[in-house]
């Protein structure tokens, strides 16, 4: 315990206020293993953040800890960057045999830094590169809205090192409670591509022929929404008949996390462009674009930096697609991120707090909001499918807090932070899931409960168990 308190009383002297994750979870982890964390004050928690989703396999996967020994043990050079190795030559070797059809076979695989924004710049500039345009049209409310990269122009192929800012259009992402059209009726999948198509084919508009459009099939820090099939083929359909390259994010969504190996693959959409990170190296930094082959404009030189070739993190990477693709636990994602999903869909209906359930996969959000009366009575008055009630921060935050009592780690987002976020490792057993739903059940309940200013409505008691009496289920931590 002392060690516990000691480490987090330095950590606000000593380090930046811009760190979110310690105020909300003030744990101090020494141990794991698969899907449990230990701290150091010898408390175990079932942890469903997996690292922000960098862990798709869990903790220090046996096949993981194995591929990053071999490489030290090997007295290979840790970071040769741009150079061929024979770990590097594994990584990409493997990765290509995970793409999405038709992009395979013309794929060029473009290592690029340690984090997921060098990725994304990378892709931007690329496409500005063999376009010879500037803008880049992103999808409202995306993460990559608030990147360099897309806000400001890079280079061009007329203009290289160029860095003017762009005009900034951005399409509304479909989704019912954002938008004022129905995305879920019979027309509502136009109604979302028209949007796109007008600020294309308008010259007024503020979009005229970007340089690429760049969305994420599931809108993971905007609340874990995903994008509808068909409006993802709408999209591919517009962007293709004006020669605008798709540049699809799969930073969290990669690796196997929806059900579908690359969640693009869902829509049967083959993009140009693909942004790959966090879970692509296995628990180690690493960020990769996936390009059409025809894209290949830029010079040598065009994109530097020093970390472009972990040896450690290529060899953690292509360890964990190796061990995904083997093992089935795209199918086993699938299969089970179904079941919780349905069984969390029941939690909407005994906590009227929670708005919507949603995700795909082991991606899963529970958005809850304000639930007064007088809410629920003004819906009916603005349609079927608004819903006026707020999003609800405190309620959310009071949940995370009570779950972490419980010995459960959930992580937060969406908008004002109002929804619980679930990433568990693709590793989680039948009977750790159930265990993970026992505990976000009672935390619900106790932090409904203990909400009177959102006037939040009773829901139906549960039979409470002691804190952390719940069975672990989980693997021996040594």
């Amino acid at each position: 315990m002392a060690v516990t308190e000691g480490t987090l009383c330095r950590q606000p002297a000593c380090e930046s206020a811009a760190r979110t994750y310690p105020r909300a979870l003030p744990i101090v982890p020494v141990r794991a293993r698969g899907l449990t964390i230990e701290g150091a004050d010898g408390r175990r928690y079932l942890d469903c953040l997996s690292g922000a989703g960098t862990l798709p396999l869990g903790h220090n996967h046996p096949v993981v800890l194995e591929a990053i020994r071999k490489v030290l043990d090997s007295g290979a050079p840790l970071n040769v960057p741009d150079l061929e190795t024979p770990v590097e030559d594994a990584f990409v070797t493997e990765l290509v045999r995970t793409l999405p059809p038709g992009l395979a076979e013309r794929a060029r695989v473009q290592i690029c830094g340690p984090a997921a924004t060098d990725a994304v710049e990378a892709a931007c500039a690329l496409v500005r590169a063999a376009t010879g345009r500037t803008d880049i049209l992103a999808l409202t409310s995306g993460r990559q809205a608030l990147t360099p990269g897309v806000r400001y122009s890079g280079e061009t192929a007329e203009n290289p090192g160029d860095a003017r800012a762009i005009r900034g259009a951005f399409p509304p992402f479909p989704q019912d409670h954002r938008l004022p059209f129905d995305v879920s009726g019979p027309h509502g999948t136009e109604h979302a591509a028209r949007c796109i198509r007008a600020l294309l084919d308008d010259p007024s508009a503020g979009a005229p022929s970007p340089a690429g459009m760049l969305l994420e099939p599931v809108q993971d820090e905007d609340g874990l929404i995903p994008a509808p099939d068909a409006w993802m083929r709408a999209v591919r359909e517009i962007t293709t008949a004006r020669s605008i390259p798709l540049i699809v994010d799969e930073v969290q969504t990669g690796v196997g996390r929806t059900g579908a190996f690359w969640a693009v693959e869902h829509s049967g959409v083959t993009p140009d462009v693909m942004i790959l990170s966090e879970a692509i190296g296995g628990s180690l930094p690493l960020a990769v674009v996936v390009y059409r082959d025809d894209l290949a404009g830029r010079q040598p030189g065009a994109h530097t930096g020093p970390f472009r070739g972990n040896q450690l993190a290529m060899a953690a990477g292509m360890a964990t697609l190796a061990h995904v693709r083997g093992h089935r636990l795209v199918e086993r994602a699938a299969t089970l991120g179904s079941r919780m999903l349905s069984q969390l869909r029941g939690f909407a209906r005994e906590f009227p707090c929670i708005r919507e359930v949603r995700g795909r996969g082991l991606m899963i959000g529970l958005e809850l909001v304000t639930s007064a009366a007088s809410d629920a009575a003004a819906s009916t008055s603005l349609g079927p499918t608004h819903d006026p009630r707020q999003a609800a921060p405190e309620l959310a935050a009071a949940v995370q807090r009570e779950c972490l009592r419980r010995g459960l780690i959930v992580g937060l987002g969406g908008r004002r932070m109002s929804v619980v976020r679930l990433l568990p490792p693709l590793t989680i057993s039948d009977e750790q899931a159930s265990a993970v739903l026992d505990r976000l059940s009672d935390a619900l309940t106790a932090a409904s409960r203990g909400s009177t200013r959102q006037h939040l409505g009773d829901p139906t008691p549960h039979a409470h168990r002691p804190l952390h009496s719940h069975p672990d289920h989980a693997e021996q931590i040594r």
